[in-house]
């Protein structure tokens, strides 16, 4: 019995051991859990491709500067090429396209949006530049003053291209705020002016106060901002080098203290003149690629030209941002979405 009993005992030990010995490589196998995190601040969750070199009724799906929640849930995508498409939130499925023009029926150089509480589209354009009201069914319902300095030379002294990228409405929709994507003229390089707008009791738009916010390097633009409740900015800022790729990062922005730069004719830099200031969330280049792939170099192949930022929601403390990329056109580059998670 004693002998059976031992044998009986080293046998499950050695079977034991068996078992330990045949797992223990199994799991040191086992795939590492894929990292999401951007930086400290910004996850990336996916990203989305399924929209690049597609049309939808005729019309190019791409060249895509600016993205807004509509009042239905459903996404507003603006097309730098004239067009506002109407996509399905959760596919990106295009399920409408609006054509825009200007009061002579001209295109616009069409970039930034922002969708009412009466659910008309705020759209900008850099060729004067502009901000009109268009309905939903894209009819001119107005038109705002924009100050002389932030026109297109010879009438102002912005340039061609270089003016209004962004757009978002903040203090409950009370407040319009448009950023130039660079200087102006008489500025100092990197010091961009936001110009905001107030809204009057018949519901239009009269000028109001101007920050200045500045770039972190001459080379970088800003092509997008939005509005968070207590009156802070999400900011990004842009570029491009040849032979290298894009540089995008964003910053959370507080304007509530900035100085009204409205009467100030040049931004030289003056002591007496607090700019807006701003964090770093992340430089999207930091993030995973997560499999992505990059048609001409980049710093990661996940970059793109991005252009487009909305405010999706808020999950556990974490704001919900999509992000997209302009794709120009161009077989080299991509119509790319960009599903983050930022804390602020």
């Amino acid at each position: 019995m004693q002998l059976r009993t031992v044998l009986a005992t080293s046998t499950a030990a050695l079977a034991a051991a068996t078992c330990l010995t045949v797992a223990g490589p199994a799991a040191a196998s086992a795939p590492a859990p894929v990292s999401h995190a951007c930086s400290p601040s910004v996850s990336l969750d996916r990203f989305s491709d399924a929209l690049d070199k597609t049309t939808y009724d005729g019309t190019f799906v791409g060249n895509l500067s600016a993205l807004a929640v509509d009042r239905d849930g459903s996404l507003a995508a603006l097309s730098d090429r004239s067009a506002l498409f109407d996509l399905d939130a959760r596919t990106l499925a295009p399920k409408k396209v609006v054509p825009l023009a200007d009061e002579n029926g001209a295109a616009l150089d069409s970039e930034g949006l922002a969708i009412d509480r009466d659910g008309t589209r705020l759209i900008t354009s850099e060729t004067e530049p502009s901000i009109r009201r268009y309905s939903v069914d894209g009819k001119i319902l107005d038109r705002l003053p924009v100050p002389a300095s932030l026109q297109v030379a010879p009438a102002g002294r912005a340039t061609t291209n270089q003016t209004f990228e962004g757009l978002t409405l903040l203090n409950g929709g009370r407040t319009l705020l448009a950023s130039m994507e660079y200087a102006i003229s008489g500025d100092t390089a990197g010091i961009v002016r936001f110009q905001t707008w107030t809204r009057t009791k018949n519901n239009h738009f009269k000028l109001s106060a101007q920050y200045a916010y500045r770039t972190d390097a001459t080379f970088l633009g800003v092509p997008e901002v939005q509005a968070l409740p207590d009156g802070r900015l999400l900011v990004l800022e842009r570029g491009f080098t040849s032979g290298v790729g894009n540089t995008v990062r964003l910053y959370l922005a507080d304007p509530r203290h900035a100085t009204n730069t409205a009467d100030i004719e040049n931004l030289t830099g003056q002591a007496d003149v607090h700019l807006i200031k701003k964090t770093l969330l992340t430089d999207i280049a930091s993030c995973p690629t997560l499999g992505a792939t990059a048609k001409q170099p980049q710093p990661n192949p996940l970059l793109d030209n991005i252009e487009g930022m909305v405010i999706t929601g808020a999950n556990k403390g974490r704001l919900k941002v999509l992000l997209v990329s302009d794709d120009n056109q161009n077989a080299a580059q991509t119509t790319r979405f960009y599903y983050l998670r930022v804390r602020v």
